[in-house]
């Protein structure tokens, strides 16, 4: 894309793609790639999903915005779906994961301002964090390539070592307002937060009066074979983000949160123009219909395991490219003993599209629908790509 008329601010691979069918990919030369990068853990029910596709041509054909300033039956029956199946009494909808942190942050914030402490406004995050590209999630990620240039750190953001709670308790002061954590880290190398973790950081707040804040935006929607992937500690928060697979490839979010957390969040306090919109709260709803169908989410389970299993053989096989498997449900990383980058150069050219994370992790994010050939099809691909890198090895060794 260099020299075109878009900002030169991705690097991308040299691939264009036409159209999609459930796990593939077909470029515009007709070349078909299997895809478990699935837009970065977007599109949970793959490519081109009838019943997607039927919700939102139905949608487009009757209305595609109006506004916050009038009734959306559509939206009220998304956010009421949502609150049956969570902890959440109350529902925003936003346009992407960043705009559903800027909420909760937002909404953490507002809670101790209409209690009488507005002095408490800071809160508490991990490192490794992804929270989004706005200048608040940035400063709550608080990854420096991603801060540098961009003036100075927005205030209201501490942050510890991953899964270091000792120092978070440390961190708690007088100012502190709440704690926000990802329960399975993306981007920051496919690292789940431990139960017990998770539970102290629930103490911590009901000690201290702060508010509990998960960033379910990459984990949540089925990812890991519960609705959220908190649910597999037993532990629930008081604000949550979400994102990504909730629209299966339609830009959208949500904030969710309990009455108690959201008692800030009154008429005028936040607002947005597009969130929550005809289109968006049509394929969001669609999505809910497949995920929350009987036993969905337990065939994903089933589906994770065999994929798992699958990729610890090839990490035994090629010790020398794969170190370890990382991750829960279909929130996969292989955990490389070479720089992530060229593992991912080499499935991409047995056709297989992967993410790479931090932590020198490539992440594996099917379709929630993939099929058991498919899984087994991408461990091929795998398999091979890593023979390849195996005998560039021992070849360069040899010499």
């Amino acid at each position: 894309m260099s020299g075109s008329a878009l900002f030169e601010t991705f690097t991308r691979a040299p691939l264009a793609f036409d159209h999609g069918e459930g796990t593939w990919l077909i470029t515009d030369k007709g070349e078909r790639y299997l895809d478990f990068a699935g837009g970065i853990a977007v599109n949970s029910l793959g490519h081109s999903h009838p019943h997607l596709v039927a919700a939102l041509t139905e949608q487009a054909a009757k209305l595609w915005h109006i506004s916050n300033l009038y009734e959306i039956p559509q939206q009220r029956r998304l956010g009421e779906r949502l609150v049956d199946a969570t902890f959440a009494d109350k529902v925003f909808f936003t346009n992407s994961g960043a705009e559903a942190l800027e909420c909760a942050i937002k909404t953490a914030r507002r809670y101790h301002f209409v209690k009488g402490h507005p002095e408490r406004f800071r809160i508490i995050t991990f490192e490794g964090a992804f929270h989004g590209r706005t200048l608040a999630t940035i400063a709550a990620g608080g990854q420096y390539k991603y801060l540098e240039g961009f003036g100075p750190k927005v205030e209201g953001f501490d942050q510890v070592g991953f899964d270091d709670i000792d120092a978070a308790e440390k961190a708690i002061t007088s100012e502190t307002a709440a704690i926000l954590i990802e329960p399975v880290q993306g981007e920051g190398g496919i690292r789940p937060v431990p139960t017990q973790s998770l539970k102290r950081l629930r103490q911590l707040c009901e000690q201290h009066d702060l508010l509990l804040i998960y960033d379910e935006v990459q984990c949540g929607i089925g990812r890991t074979g519960k609705l959220f992937a908190h649910e597999w500690s037993g532990v629930t928060p008081d604000i949550m983000a979400i994102a990504k697979g909730i629209g299966g490839g339609f830009p959208m979010g949500a904030c969710l949160a309990t009455d108690e957390a959201a008692v800030g969040m009154t008429a005028g306090v936040h607002g947005t123009t597009f969130g929550g919109n005809p289109l968006a709260m049509a394929v969001g709803n669609a999505v809910l219909d497949v995920v929350l169908e009987d036993g969905f989410l337990e065939d994903v389970q089933r589906k994770a395991l065999l994929l798992k299993q699958g990729l610890a053989g090839v990490a035994d096989e090629f010790p020398d490219v794969i170190e370890d498997i990382r991750g829960t449900g279909l929130m996969l990383g292989l955990k490389c003993a070479m720089p992530n980058t060229k593992v991912n150069t080499a499935l991409r050219d047995q056709h297989l599209l992967t993410v790479p994370a931090g932590d020198n992790v490539i992440r594996l994010l099917p379709p929630l629908t993939v099929t058991d050939a498919e899984i087994h099809e991408a461990l091929d691909r795998i398999r091979t790509g890593a023979r390849g890198l195996a005998d560039a090895i021992a070849a360069a060794a040899a010499k």
